[in-house]
């Protein structure tokens, strides 16, 4: 049986369920028949009330320097827009008219992009102060009165390193039909020895954690965005707090906290290296849901984002994987691979640029080579015929003599 957001109403009796579960073990199946109680409470559909999501956006980002010297981390630009408008944009489709901005670092930047993007989107945005560092819990306790509207509906949780393709409407029926306290957006990878790995039964039922097992147990793990209930605010304390640790094992041990397993990509964009992936990923995706948003013709080789307002030379071979930002220019004869062009960048002629992230406003002279994940701060000024072989590169720089082996350049 699928029960949707939309098929709830308000009901006062209690209901019970004839659930039907067809489970498959290699080549053997088996059908499972079960029932459970289940009372939908006064107002529990979110269509009735107003949706909330609140962004994690309190970090300082230092695997991420030196872009986040200008800006916080969900402000750097991925695939030519604020990491954190990905995320926007994804609660808004899902129903969400309220985003709360959980904030810590530079809240005069984060308040400008606010007043910038708020009327863009289309969504009302508003921040909830740290005065220290809260974790991962402790700013859903201070943003409580936000939060809690006295409806009961659910609110979503989002990291706002964390990019997908963001499932929420799906994981918010998911968590509705089950009459969740929380929900965890779960991804499956290859070698969960890495990782805190998630255990869940064949119905999405959390059953424990266990941190980097050395024995197979599972191959989930947390993808950092949930869906929670209103009373989960009563487990959390107002002081720095994590919510993976210390809040839902006791949920789980209530039997109150499931996991909705990701249908596609997933990347934790907070350093250079995965951001680079998080871009492929997102760029294949493109490929798949929106092809027109990417650039074809002569000169683009694969999957290559070309804001209008770039202008790209002639004879050059660009991607594959690359995002070029607005108002960029691209010289004649240059190669572009793997990499991010931010916007407002100059590239001269027959430049090469390979696995790098350059920052915004910044030039690179002509007949230069960059590559090995080299990451440009912003206004940095290379000159011509350079090599830079992993650099990092603080803001407002000038790079005159080339950089053979990986460097921070202070």
């Amino acid at each position: 049986m699928r029960v949707t957001t939309d098929d709830l109403e308000a009901v006062s009796k209690p209901l019970t369920l004839l659930c039907t579960a067809f489970v498959v073990y290699g080549n053997r199946a088996r059908l499972y028949r079960y029932t459970r109680p289940w009372t939908v409470c006064r107002l529990r559909s979110p269509t009735l009330a107003k949706m909330k999501g609140l962004i994690l956006v309190g970090g300082y980002g230092t695997r991420l320097r030196p872009l986040t010297l200008t800006v916080p981390k969900p402000l750097v630009d991925f695939c030519n827009k604020p990491m954190i408008v990905h995320q926007i944009e994804a609660l808004k489709a899902a129903g969400v008219t309220q985003v709360i901005l959980a904030i810590n670092y530079q809240p005069e930047v984060m308040m400008g992009f606010i007043k910038e993007w708020g009327p863009k989107l289309g969504v009302d945005i508003v921040c909830s102060q740290e005065k220290e560092p809260m974790g991962t819990a402790g700013p859903l306790a201070l943003a409580r009165e936000l939060l809690d509207d006295g409806s009961g509906a659910p609110f979503f949780v989002l990291n706002s390193d964390v990019v997908c393709p963001y499932p929420l409407k799906d994981m918010l029926d998911f968590h509705m039909a089950r009459e969740a306290e929380a929900t965890i957006l779960v991804t499956k990878v290859d070698d969960p020895s890495k990782y805190g790995v998630v255990v869940i039964d064949e119905y999405g039922q959390v059953q424990r954690f266990v941190e980097k097992p050395k024995e197979f147990v599972g191959d989930k793990i947390n993808a950092g965005i949930y869906v929670l209930s209103p009373q989960v605010l009563n487990r959390i304390e107002l002081r720095p707090t994590s919510i993976e640790r210390e809040v839902f094992p006791h949920v789980a041990a209530d039997k109150s906290l499931f996991a909705f397993t990701l249908p596609g990509y997933w990347m934790d964009v907070g350093q250079p290296k995965d951001y680079l992936k998080g871009l492929t990923l997102h760029l294949d995706n493109l490929k798949i849901y929106n092809r027109d948003a990417l650039a074809s013709g002569p000169g683009y080789n694969g999957n290559v984002l070309v804001a209008p307002s770039a202008k790209i030379g002639q004879s050059c071979l660009i991607g594959p994987d690359v995002s070029i930002g607005d108002n960029c220019v691209i010289g004649d004869g240059v190669r572009l691979s793997n990499c991010v062009i931010m916007k407002g960048v100059t590239i001269k002629d027959h430049s090469k640029v390979d696995k790098s992230i350059i920052g915004w406003d910044s030039k690179i002279g002509a007949w230069s080579r960059l590559e090995n994940h080299c990451v440009l701060g912003e206004d940095v000024q290379v000159k011509d015929e350079l090599y830079l072989n992993g650099a990092i590169v603080l803001p407002h720089k000038e790079i005159k003599e080339s950089v053979h082996v990986s460097a921070i350049i202070l």
